[in-house]
């Protein structure tokens, strides 16, 4: 008996060191205002983004609610509103999965907004399919989608600098990579259903975001916008609602020990949005409100090139 209490002391111990070394989040620190400022959240009818979008409209900003479900949507513009006492929360809607929707959500935001000064890139998926193109839906969703709404919106950014665009990318971007051939014949980072399949795209696009706001820093360079990506720690979320309820349980544990809740999974977004003092850093990538190093293949130059100037393509830019 004393042997095994002594074990689950140990392993109580060890989780709190783990605890105070490794998993807990830092706080963004960041006591800025946003009144007059406008912002969008994508996503944020649920997790992280909704998160986001509560500290953003508490701070005075003028938040849109950039999703896809208006159902759900509208609860969380009426829970934010009740929440941080900020009427200038609203819905527009905006459907990833579909390019059409995307141009129609910035045609539309362009009409009615005269201010654009931080965009969160923060909605992803964990779910096999295609979208409405004929993307892989990770691909396009994570990735695709919001490569063409920034695009889109860049020029209202510039013109109400300094402004600056935040994506959330993942740790998961190490073990991805970039097969320019399986995106030019399947219109996908990479081929298969199952459950490991779909968490390696998940990497693919995670990189992809990775690599996006590596290139988006130096075509904005000599303009008052600046962009970063980060990951937002191991966070309690839905991304992975729609996954098989196998793969579900065997992740319960982990999620019960090792996993946080939206609100600190949010303060790195925040940090990259609010945080002065950072745009010499535009470009980099970030963790735990901090600066993080990457892997060289999260930084090839000629990769992130290569990969815009396909994305443009797909989307019908170019």
């Amino acid at each position: 008996m004393f042997t095994f209490l002594l074990i689950c002391g140990g392993l109580v111990g060890f989780y709190l060191l783990l605890y105070v070394t490794v998993l807990r989040q830092q706080r963004c620190k960041s006591t800025a205002k946003l009144h007059g400022k406008t912002v969008i959240v994508t996503g944020a009818n649920t997790g992280i983004g909704k998160a986001t979008a509560l500290d953003l409209a508490k701070r005075g900003a003028r938040v849109i609610l950039a999703c896809r479900d208006e159902s759900r949507a509208q609860a969380a513009v009426t829970d934010i509103q009740r929440e941080s006492g900020n009427k200038e929360v609203l819905y527009m809607h905006l459907d990833l999965a579909s390019l059409k929707s995307v141009r129609s959500f910035a045609e539309n935001f362009l009409k009615k907004e005269s201010r654009l000064d931080i965009l969160i890139n923060n909605a992803g998926l964990l779910v096999g399919g295609r979208t409405e193109d004929g993307f892989g839906r990770i691909f396009g969703v994570n990735h695709l989608g919001h490569f063409l709404l920034t695009v889109l919106l860049l020029e209202r950014l510039k013109q109400c600098g300094p402004s600056r665009v935040v994506t959330v990318s993942s740790d998961a971007h190490w073990w991805g990579k970039i097969d320019f051939d399986c995106i030019n014949t399947h219109k996908d980072l990479g081929l298969g259903n199952s459950a490991v399949a779909i968490m390696t795209l998940y990497g693919h696009s995670k990189l992809c975001n990775v690599l996006f706001t590596h290139e988006l820093a130096k075509r904005l360079k000599g303009t008052n916008v600046t962009c970063y990506s980060l990951h937002p720690g191991a966070i309690k979320t839905e991304i992975g609602r729609h996954t098989n309820i196998w793969w579900r349980l065997v992740l319960a544990p982990f999620l019960l020990l090792f996993f946080f809740d939206v609100e600190s999974g949010a303060q790195t977004s925040l940090y990259c949005a609010l945080q002065e003092g950072i745009e010499s850093l535009s470009g980099r990538y970030f963790s735990s409100c901090t600066v993080q190093n990457v892997s060289a293949k999260a930084s090839d130059d000629a990769v992130a090139k290569k990969l815009w100037e396909v994305s443009e393509r797909l989307v019908g830019l170019a």
